[in-house]
């Protein structure tokens, strides 16, 4: 513990990073019942914390180490991070990046003047093909967060913190990705003020630590989510692993939705547009508020990061409302008959704000509805449910169904009673060229498409769902294709939603 306080306290960080503020929400504040304190790291000169620790680890790098250049793989702040102080220091760096990564983080690495290689769609292959060129190049590899200098890099953040704070702190909430960030910063309050506890958070998708920390050893995910994609790691480090189990308090899970609305919550609070990895703190803090029923405590987030891609607002827009608790959806059943659908309004819907209402003909006996709701204080989720129940009208909360957020509400056309044999799926396609067609040469030739449907959400990854009419015989060479496919998919035939709208 010495080593590590000793290495934070003497770390290079300030060499070109900046002591970021720490600021209040005032109205946050008010809102939440809290004093809320922004740990502004997206102001750093690549708008994420990532550049203390790249910095400290290549500037003790000894001059035959640094002679080599340095070598990192990264799909984002990492990568900016070390190519940023590598110009700085005067080396050579060679960034390794998925293919997937949108243009304007690979403009940015460039811009420092790394050179970049693209190979792979995801991390995982960029890191493989990372550790072919070490061994060819024979440079210095950077490792994002599992190295000593590194973590107490970025735990100058947490120095940084007790002395803005005066010490005035309840709780502080970390993002968490391989663990870099929470490790120093949980190993240093531990040590100079351990009434403070020091709250990691992951979304529910890529929870590595969470789960290592659960089963008291390292987990490997087999899969991660895409829409944090700053955090999305599969194994976290052997020694962040090792210090967070000693000194973090615990980990809180956030969905997709929280995300949303903490981006929003920061936006109007600073002005400022934070990526979902960014978000995390504040997801965290406000789901432990709500919780735990918190009040008049001092909690702090970590602002850590601001590389947003422009057209990921649209989707964020979208998700926010259900992400505050302001919006329900619902699937709602009507006879089919003249003057129900006027009557379903006049009578249920009166002085309800609907934010979405969907409706086409399918069935003559039956009608199904596609609908938002406001929620506030005055009508809530449950509540509409129980008086669309009571009075007579089938009725189930899509809220939290993944499959109605992302596709159904986007889709027009109904149900089909051409589709025969129909298996419906959500796959997470890499955003480049050649995904697609490269997926359909691979299918079964007697297998149909009977639906498709994608959206632009300006990630690394596209969201497709796709009906297949998969004949009886086809079902070993469909499990097959799964099998081998390569791309992370959900099979929604059951789902509920696909039944009544689809």
């Amino acid at each position: 513990m010495q080593q590590m306080i000793r290495q934070i306290l003497t770390s290079k960080v300030y060499e070109v990073a900046i002591e970021t503020p720490l600021e209040e929400a005032v109205n946050l504040s008010q809102e939440l019942g809290n004093r809320i304190l922004f740990k502004r790291e997206d102001l750093q000169p690549v708008h994420s914390f990532k550049l203390r620790g790249a910095y400290n680890k290549i500037a003790h790098l000894s001059n035959a180490e640094k002679a080599q250049g340095v070598i990192t793989a990264s799909a984002g702040n990492h990568a900016q991070g070390v190519a940023f102080s590598a110009r700085k220091l005067g080396l050579k760096a060679l960034i390794v990046m998925p293919a997937t990564t949108p243009q304007i983080k690979i403009d940015a690495v460039k811009s420092f003047g790394a050179e970049v290689v693209l190979h792979g769609d995801n991390y995982s292959e960029a890191a493989e093909r990372c550790q072919t060129l070490l061994s060819e190049t024979g440079m210095t590899y950077i490792h994002p967060f599992d190295d000593l200098l590194v973590i107490a890099g970025q735990a100058t953040v947490a120095d940084e913190l007790l002395r803005q704070s005066a010490g005035r702190l309840d709780a502080v909430f970390v993002p968490v990705g391989g663990g870099g960030l929470i490790s120093g910063i949980a190993a240093y309050f531990k040590a100079l003020a351990p009434e403070i506890k020091v709250i990691g958070v992951e979304p529910t998708d890529s929870d590595a630590m969470y789960q290592s920390l659960q089963s008291g050893k390292r987990v490997t995910l087999k899969s991660v989510g895409i829409f944090a994609d700053g955090v999305a790691v599969r194994r976290v480090g052997k020694l962040t692993f090792d210090l967070c189990r000693k000194h973090v308090d615990e980990i809180i899970r956030v969905d997709t939705d929280e995300l949303c609305g903490a981006i929003k919550s920061i936006y109007q609070a600073t002005r400022s547009i934070v990526e979902p990895a960014g978000a995390l703190g504040m997801a965290g803090l406000k789901q432990y508020i709500q919780r735990n029923k918190i009040s008049h405590q001092s909690l702090a987030t970590i602002n850590s990061g601001a590389n947003m891609n422009f057209e990921r607002l649209r989707y964020v827009s979208e998700r926010t409302q259900t992400g505050e608790g302001r919006e329900s959806l619902f699937a709602v059943t009507i006879p089919e008959k003249p003057g129900a659908l006027r009557y379903f309004c006049s009578h249920i819907l009166e002085n309800v704000n609907i934010t979405e209402f969907n409706y086409r003909l399918a069935d003559r006996r039956q009608a199904q509805l596609f609908m938002g709701v406001s929620i506030g204080p005055g009508l809530m989720g449950n509540d509409f449910l129980q008086r669309m129940n009571q009075a007579g009208y089938q009725s189930i909360d899509l809220t939290s169904n993944e499959l109605a957020k992302t596709h159904l509400r986007y889709m027009i056309g109904g149900r089909s009673p051409q589709a025969a044999r129909e298996r419906l799926f959500r796959f997470w396609f890499p955003e480049r060229p050649g995904a697609l067609t490269n997926f359909l040469a691979d299918m079964g030739e007697g297998w149909n498409i009977s639906l498709f449907h994608y959206r632009s959400q300006g990630g690394e990854f596209g969201r497709v769902l796709i009906g297949l009419e998969i004949p009886e015989q086809g079902e070993k060479e469909l499990k097959l294709f799964l099998d081998n496919l390569g791309y992370h998919y959900i099979e929604e035939t059951a789902d509920p939603a696909y039944k009544l709208f689809l």
